[in-house]
């Protein structure tokens, strides 16, 4: 059986460092309002109200942090510590967060803003699951058959299809060891290579630096969908006006 290691600080990273052009506007898709709050409150209440979380960082998108801070004041979050400006990527945005944390000990957990009904339940067994290994991935199940692409004379065409009992749908959080994912992200910014080839999420830094170091899943659900297009908006807020009677909410 394995041990588990003591308790370090957990800290709950929001990245909000993107523009939600996909949903139709210019301004942060995080901003929009659903269900009586923005999609970032939603989001940051979450791990404000977590036992697990002993800090909130929120990283926000350039020339927004301002409002950022008004929210935060406004709903009264006792756990944010550092209202941050994003980067012109996701990685570059990580990596201004795991500069902000320092050589602190302690565990990060990475989450997309624009996820607003993450369940408390998942918080929990990501802290837990961070006790026994070095990094964690939120995962789900995928329902959907995927197939792999290569160009053909007229289009793409199918090349594969992998079996669908080994796909898995990734979430976030996204949680590790913090010296783990700031070996990986060093390592990966020490690569040439890396600014035209990168990862789309931090667990694929991991994946691509640190490859012997194990990625536990820890399951996912549903309802932790990422708001990305205007039809999302409308399934997210539908989900918040009914999250009273949801489970782990």
């Amino acid at each position: 059986m394995t041990a588990l290691e003591p308790r370090r600080r957990a800290v709950g990273v929001v990245l909000a460092g993107g523009v939600g052009r996909r949903v139709g506007r210019d301004a942060p898709k995080q901003l929009i309002e659903i269900a009586g709050k923005t999609i970032i409150e939603h989001t940051i209440a979450v791990f404000d109200a977590a036992p697990e979380i002993d800090e909130v960082v929120v990283l926000m998108a350039p020339g927004f942090t301002g409002e950022a801070e008004r929210l935060v004041a406004r709903s009264g979050f006792t756990k944010v510590g550092k209202v941050l400006e994003g980067g012109a990527s996701r990685t570059e945005t990580t990596w201004r967060a795991l500069e902000a944390l320092g050589g602190q000990d302690c565990d990060v957990l990475l989450h997309d803003a624009a996820r607003p009904l993450l369940e408390p339940r998942i918080i929990t067994e990501c802290v837990a699951a961070l006790r026994v290994h070095p990094a964690v991935e939120v995962a789900i199940p995928s329902s959907d058959t995927v197939v792999v692409t290569a160009p053909g004379p007229y289009g793409e065409v199918v090349s594969e299809v992998p079996d669908r009992a080994r796909i898995w749908r990734a979430q976030t959080p996204q949680c590790f060891r913090l010296p783990v994912i700031r070996e990986a992200y060093e390592r990966a910014f020490a690569d040439p290579g890396f600014a035209g080839r990168q990862a789309t999420d931090d667990c694929g830094v991991v994946l691509r630096y640190l490859p012997d170091v194990p990625i536990h899943i820890v399951p996912g659900s549903e309802r932790n969908m990422k708001v990305t297009h205007p039809v999302d908006v409308l399934v997210a807020e539908t989900l918040l006006r009914l999250g009273d009677g949801a489970p782990g909410r």
